[in-house]
Formats: structure tokens, sequence, C-alpha cells
């Protein structure tokens, strides 16, 4: 979703009713907000939002932004790695006065138990549509302060996929040829993959067998299986043509009956008694 702030809102002074300090107003110094991610300026489950002090509505998508952040955490889910889980639309609160939502995050699973709330997001991603540079800028600097390590911006418009560099204060672009790594992924995610559906769809599968996941597993042996019975069903009738066994369609259907272990016996057979069993 792309936020704008309501008409005629400014920023605000808001204090919560939990256990954390009120927003600051401009002027007055900012502390880091300790990690209580869930303690919360805005109500969860509205379209409210708090960037820096700044209320803001955050808006159903486009079909340039809604599709692609589909696309990112279809990518993004399948990659996850052990331990981790992958979160949409993921209230943090980000800072004293930042309390929001990025569209697709990845962060450790369960409790921290330095805390007793969950785990901050390690990495994060925003798609940018109608959003200005200035508005994800902001969001990248609440983030990283708060201690979130990777923020990752597709740009629809430009296509073009950046990293937010705090030790340069900069979106770097990242090479759309390249791969994005990180301990959260169990393996590499091809950077153009992140907004082409068919890369995509390649990498989900690449992630399911680094994963060992056991429906792939199953279907590849399956594959394997089906191709040694059709070498050995055309080895066996090759064996009886050669050594002038007649194969009609009694002998056919039985050797449809066996797995590829039967076969291999059956042509063993036929090989060594030169005759149908």
């Amino acid at each position: 979703m792309d936020p704008k702030p309501p008409p005629g809102e400014s920023r605000l002074a808001l204090a919560n009713s939990g256990s954390a300090a009120s927003v600051q107003l401009p002027g007055t110094s900012t502390t880091r907000t300790p990690a209580y991610h869930d303690d919360r300026l805005v109500p969860p489950e509205t379209r409210e939002e708090i960037v820096r002090g700044h209320r803001l509505q955050a808006l159903p998508a486009n079909p340039e932004h809604g599709d692609e952040h589909t696309e990112v955490t279809y990518v993004i889910r399948s990659h996850a790695a052990t331990g981790y889980v992958v979160s949409t639309d993921l209230l943090t609160r980000a800072s004293d006065d930042s309390d929001f939502a990025t569209d697709t995050c990845v962060r450790r699973g369960g409790t921290d138990p330095r805390t007793g709330d969950r785990y901050l997001e390690e990495l994060a991603f925003e798609v940018v549509n109608e959003q200005s540079v200035g508005s994800i800028t902001e969001r990248a600097k609440a983030l990283t302060e708060q201690g979130v390590r990777r923020l990752i911006a597709i740009f629809v418009k430009k296509d073009e996929i950046c990293e937010w560099s705090a030790d340069e204060n900069r979106w770097i672009p990242l090479d759309l040829d390249g791969e994005l790594e990180d301990p959260t992924l169990v393996r590499p995610v091809p950077v153009r993959a992140l907004f082409d559906a068919a890369k995509a769809d390649d990498s989900m599968v690449d992630a399911l067998e680094a994963k060992n996941n056991p429906r792939l597993a199953e279907i590849k042996r399956k594959v394997h299986e089906d191709g040694r019975r059709e070498g050995l069903l055309k080895a066996i009738e090759t064996a009886c043509e050669l050594l002038d066994i007649p194969v009609g369609p009694q002998q056919r259907a039985q050797m449809l009956t066996r797995d590829s272990t039967g076969l291999d016996a059956l042509l063993e057979y036929v090989k060594t008694e030169r005759r149908w069993p």
C-alpha cells in the first residue's frame, strides 16, 4: 500500500497508552525506542501509520503495487530459512515517533528472550510506486536506526531494485543479474525473480529443493522411476525381438503391472532363458 498523509494532517504529538514514550514534537530530542516492536502508536488492523511523527493513511494498492507486493512475498516466503518467518504489512514500532509496516519482512520465529517481544525483522522489502523517494527514505532511516539489518526497495516505475545504505545515506541499486544473499534465506534469491514471474517460479523450485522439500523429492523420485520403467520396457521388447520371442497384448499387460525392479528381473530372465516366463 502507498501511504498518504490525511488532508491537513501535520506532525502530531501522540502518547501511547502502553509503556512506550510519546511522539516527540519537531525540535525536541528523540531517543531510540527500546525493542518493544509491538508497542503501538496506531491501532492495529487499520490503515493508520506514523512515520517521524506524521500520521499517514496506507491506501489500497494500484495493480502496479499490489501485483509486485504479491510477487515479492511469494519469492521471499519460499526462500525463508529454517527458524525464520515471513510477514506482510507487519507493524513495527521503529522509533519513538514511528509506527508503520513494511510490505514484506523476514524475522526469526518465536520470542526474543531479551525483550519478551517478537524478534525484530532482519530483512524487509518495500514496493515503491506512488511514494516519493523522500518518504521511503524516512522509513528506511527509522528502521535501520531501530536495528533492521537490511531494507530493499523495489521502485516499480524505474524497474529498479535498491538497498538502503545507512553508511552512505543513499539507495544503492542492485545488479538485476545478481543475487540477494542473506542469512535469513535458504539460498540466494535472483534479483530479477523479485519482479519477473517466470524467474520467481524457477527460484521457488530451487528454494524448495534447497530445503529438501519432501513433496518435491517425491516428485523427483517418481519422474526417475517413470523414466527407468520406460527404458526397461523398451529394453525388454528389443531383447524379445532379437531373440525371436513373441510379445503380444498379454505379455505387454504383464509388463505394465511391474515396477522397475520387477522389469529389471524380467529383462534378466529373458536374456538368460531366451524365453518368456
